[in-house]
């Protein structure tokens, strides 16, 4: 194979998009979703800072947030795998809709002089509800509406899809903030949801192909002794546990642009460093689709992830303590693919959206309890101290889980027997 072949072969594979119209609509949804939620995931800290001044009252959005993103993806998990999971993405799109569009009408002052800061507390909470609701049923979905073996490419064009929200989003709320007020950040996001609902509305319906139970706190519990009972699943859970927890650095970035580097304009940069690193990665994503050994991947990625941040806490330079962020960002997709894939490949259709919330809990609450860490680390010792120790912390926690859990360093998609069952159904319905 010569070099060209073998860049060319390093290109995100596009065929999910060429030959599943649902995928599509999928994918372009889920990145209009992911899109307008970051513009007001930047707004509604930003007006609470203005209306009360009080960092804790920022601090304090995460706090209401909490208890309805742990309560609503398990209990959405479970819907999911009961209801008609499009009626579920359209019904909860609308929800978001609704309150987002409530949020714009109280900055606009449709509800008073002053925008009512209880009512930016609920809204923040309803639309932590109902996100966690949709999406088990989005990434449930996603397994039926592509081949078998366009499940990599799928999972790697879904992250795609996501990080450019991620990049997008924010950049867009604060330009939004600057030039024509707050309450258009609501405004885009509204219509962002409508049009992605719309999308979602277009999609054929997937009924479930074997007996539902309604959902239930006994379902719950019985999507959770699943995931812990295969150790494949349960290392995917822990390692992003690990890296999540300790070494997740954002908490740290607006110290160390203002105390470290003593350069606060430079702070977006370092917001930014890990998507840019992930869109990176996920470009030259082609070669996933060859890779079988996904739990030593995984693995290997991850560690990766904590050796670049470790990296980045002892670079002299702000530009070197970037470019390591932006590799970890591409280590951290490159782990993210590979785990997706083990979930779309190897759960039974019954189980998907149960294990799909329990996933998103995984990387949910990892980040607020590495906020907690990095800080109080960063209080005690210094910024820098506390980003190279969560990298090592990480690598080591990583380790110690593949050291555990050989059946997950030693997964084999080709050999597993979860993945060939679930290959051998989806050959069979496919065929039928």
């Amino acid at each position: 194979m010569s070099w060209g072949e073998r860049l060319r072969a390093l290109r995100i594979d596009l065929t999910p998009l060429r030959t599943s119209r649902d995928f599509r609509l999928l994918f372009v949804a889920g990145t209009v979703f992911y899109l307008g939620a970051m513009v007001t995931y930047v707004a509604i800290p930003f007006q609470v800072y203005r209306v009360t001044g009080s960092n804790l009252a920022v601090g304090a959005i995460g706090l209401v947030e909490l208890v309805p993103l742990v309560v609503f993806a398990l209990y959405g998990g479970a819907l999911a795998d009961h209801v008609d999971r499009k009626r579920l993405l359209v019904a909860t799109g609308v929800a978001q809709a609704v309150a987002t569009a409530v949020l714009a009408a109280n900055a606009f002052g449709a509800f008073g002089p002053d925008p009512h800061l209880w009512l930016v507390f609920v809204l923040a909470a309803v639309l932590a509800s109902t996100s966690s609701m949709q999406r088990p049923s989005r990434e449930a979905l996603m397994p039926r509406t592509v081949r078998h073996d366009e499940i990599p490419a799928a999972q790697a064009l879904t992250s795609l899809g996501m990080e450019i929200g991620v990049l997008v989003g924010p950049a867009l709320g604060g330009l939004l903030i600057a030039y024509v007020g707050l309450g258009w950040c609501f405004v885009v996001d509204v219509v962002g949801l409508g049009v992605a609902t719309l999308m979602y509305l277009a999609m054929r319906s997937y009924p479930h192909r074997e007996e539902t139970t309604p959902p239930s706190l006994a379902g719950v519990v019985q999507g959770a002794r699943y995931a812990l009972a295969r150790r494949d699943l349960l290392g995917t859970y822990l390692v992003d546990i690990a890296a999540m927890l300790l070494a997740m650095p954002v908490v740290l970035f607006p110290a160390l642009a203002e105390t470290v580097f003593e350069a606060p304009e430079l702070l977006g940069l370092l917001y930014s460093a890990e998507t840019v690193g992930a869109l990176v990665a996920t470009a030259l994503s082609g070669w996933t689709g060859r890779v079988h050994h996904h739990g030593r991947a995984i693995v290997l990625a991850a560690a990766a992830y904590g050796v670049c941040i470790a990296l980045a806490g002892l670079m002299p330079s702000f530009w070197l303590v970037a470019a390591f962020f932006a590799l970890a960002g591409a280590a951290d997709m490159v782990s993210g693919v590979f785990r997706g894939i083990v979930w779309s490949q190897t759960i039974p259709e019954g189980m998907r959206g149960r294990l799909a919330g329990i996933e998103m809990l995984s990387y949910s609450l990892g980040p607020l309890g590495g906020q907690v860490r990095a800080g109080v680390t960063a209080d005690l010792w210094s910024v820098r101290g506390s980003i190279t120790s969560g990298g090592i912390a990480c690598v080591a926690g990583v380790g110690a889980t593949a050291l555990w859990l050989r059946d997950f360093w030693s997964y084999d998609a080709r050999t597993d027997e979860h993945a060939v069952a679930e290959r051998a159904v989806r050959a069979a319905r496919d065929e039928a």
